[in-house]
């Protein structure tokens, strides 16, 4: 399931997120800004996402507007699940 593409002032954010049942086992991003800001708190925000299994994750300090990019459109990927 590809979550909706997030618009932010450092670029657009897009994860794609893959389920085996209900569970969420990978998380890509599609989309993300070129800044290495993004690059360091990606790896975070997957792991987190992958242990929360929901977008109820903390923002990784330093890339609070990828953070909320990120969370945005891995609820509308989870959302499309159903």
């Amino acid at each position: 399931m590809a979550g909706s593409t997030v618009n932010t002032s450092k670029g657009a954010v897009q994860v794609q997120v893959t389920f085996t049942g209900d569970k969420i086992t990978t998380v890509k991003m599609l989309q993300q800004p070129n800044h290495p800001q993004t690059t360091a708190a990606v790896p975070k925000l997957v792991a987190e996402t992958l242990k929360a299994q929901s977008a109820d994750i903390d923002t990784v300090s330093g890339a609070t507007i990828t953070s909320d990019g990120y969370k945005e459109s891995l609820q509308a990927a989870i959302d499309a699940k159903g």
